[in-house]
């Protein structure tokens, strides 16, 4: 099984929650933030827009008993961005985009890998697996479909804001023709 990955997101270990997590499964799905958690048995995901959230909800995991990193190394929590990966070394996890559907579009994936890594590459324990997605994904419109990142000294050029929504400023990407969202 592998969690969708986009944005920026935060992976939580399973085992570790369960073990470690001041109120285990239930008290971890009370804290989280936002509607973007999709979890398979072995890791949970949380996704955000803004790094600041990131530290947030990861100091909230720390103060409830989790682990981000010990000697540089990810060992209860690792952060991964949906473009370019994890962030620290992660010993646990695989990370890759994949195909997804019969349009040509791609997804960001991960998965628990603790198996001997052999050679460079990617490492699965079996050749498909299923996709924990947030409640109420799809393809279409997600940020997987049309991920887009605007230098903040060329956002102004190109968006036209819209309105706030949940904790987001909603922008018209005038050269797309998409919304695009940045967190207040």
């Amino acid at each position: 099984m592998a969690v969708l990955v986009e944005a920026i997101s935060v992976i939580v270990r399973r085992d570790s929650i369960n073990r470690s997590y001041i109120g285990g499964w239930a008290g971890f799905l009370s804290h989280v933030p936002n509607s973007t958690l999709c979890a398979d048995n072995e890791l949970a995901r949380v996704g955000f827009m803004d790094p600041k959230n990131v530290e947030r909800f990861i100091s909230d995991l720390q103060h409830h008993g989790l682990v981000f990193l010990s000697d540089g190394k990810s060992i209860d929590i690792a952060v991964i961005d949906q473009q370019q990966g994890p962030t620290e070394l992660c010993d646990w996890l695989e990370f890759a985009r994949l195909p997804f559907g019969d349009h040509g579009g791609y997804i960001a994936a991960c998965w628990l890998f603790e198996g001997p890594r052999i050679a460079a590459g990617l490492h699965v324990s079996e050749l498909k697996f299923n996709l924990a997605t947030p409640a109420g994904w799809t393809f279409e419109g997600s940020l997987s479909e049309r991920f887009i990142f605007v230098p903040n000294e060329k956002s102004m050029d190109r968006l036209k804001y819209l309105r706030s929504e949940n904790g987001c400023d909603v922008f018209l990407d005038t050269s797309t023709g998409h919304e695009v969202f940045k967190s207040q």
